[in-house]
């Protein structure tokens, strides 16, 4: 099954962080599966870092290029899909993950309640 990684579920794994289900670790840790980040939560992540709401170790590229993680660019396609979305989550972010994921075909790994309600399947983070 290949992946993609909500931007907490990122976070999680990336501090090694115990919130993550033994579930969701043992998906991403699978050497069978192929786990996507998307270029959508690198984006959110720095935001938030300008914003000073998150704290990132000086490194944090380093540290994320040397994950087995494949990047997951957004394309013309997924800005589209975007577009067919019902209306269940108002945050861009996570309604581009639904839409990448839909495209792609990808489970999403995510605690998020509301991405639950597209037609995804979900991996409960």
């Amino acid at each position: 099954m290949n992946l993609l990684l909500d931007t907490h579920v990122l976070l999680w794994w990336l501090e090694d962080n115990p919130t993550l289900s033994p579930k969701a670790r043992d998906a991403v840790a699978e050497g069978r599966n192929m786990v996507f980040v998307s270029a959508a939560s690198i984006w959110e992540i720095r935001i938030k870092q300008a914003l000073r709401k998150l704290r990132l170790p000086r490194n944090f590229r380093e540290v994320l290029d040397s994950q087995p993680f494949r990047a997951l660019p957004v394309t013309w396609e997924h800005a589209h899909a975007v577009h067919e979305l019902p209306d269940h989550h108002r945050d861009p972010f996570d309604r581009m993950l639904v839409a990448q994921a839909k495209v792609e075909r990808l489970a999403i790994v995510t605690r998020d309640e509301r991405i639950k309600k597209y037609a995804v399947t979900v991996i409960e983070a």
